[in-house]
């Protein structure tokens, strides 16, 4: 058990409504843990209501523990790309406002690289008509949110938002 705690790594990404982001993450083999919270921001220790206000400039995150040797960062950011709209400034569905902007926070030179290289691939692809928007941002402090956001749909018997 010693070294387990070293193969694991950190990613964090926003992608809209952090309840279904998690939701989707949670269920990836190799995804150890979840936790939905803020980063990217000013404000110290924001709260669910002060984020929704637009004013923080938090985005609603998903940070994920992971072990590389089951799921490789690479994935995780297909996953990421694939399941959102990565287009839209500051919205995703009906959600609107920097909180939902589309982002990946890195934690190392690698994944920083190879998530701007993932989203240079997908761009060129012409899979979508208009560019993306998503920015690639060093991590900065998670501040996780409330208890009650925590596996907020599986607590509810839900897989997402629309349901």
């Amino acid at each position: 058990m010693d070294g387990e705690c070293d193969r694991m790594a950190k990613a964090t990404f926003g992608a809209g409504c952090f309840w279904s982001v998690e939701e989707l993450f949670r269920k990836v083999e190799g995804v150890m843990s979840t936790a939905v919270g803020y980063m990217g921001g000013a404000t110290e220790n924001p709260t669910y209501e002060e984020v929704c206000t637009d004013r923080t400039g938090h985005a609603e995150v998903v940070h994920l523990e992971y072990d590389p040797a089951r799921v490789s960062y690479k994935e995780l950011l297909q996953i990421f790309w694939e399941n959102h709209n990565p287009t839209t400034f500051n919205r995703q569905g009906p959600d609107v406002g920097s909180q939902y902007r589309s982002v990946v926070f890195y934690y190392t030179p690698e994944q920083k690289e190879m998530a701007e290289k993932s989203k240079e691939e997908l761009d060129n692809s012409g899979k979508w008509k208009d560019p993306i928007v998503t920015s690639i941002e060093p991590a900065a402090t998670f501040y996780r949110a409330e208890e009650y956001h925590q596996r907020y749909l599986q607590k509810r018997g839900q897989s997402s938002c629309g349901l």
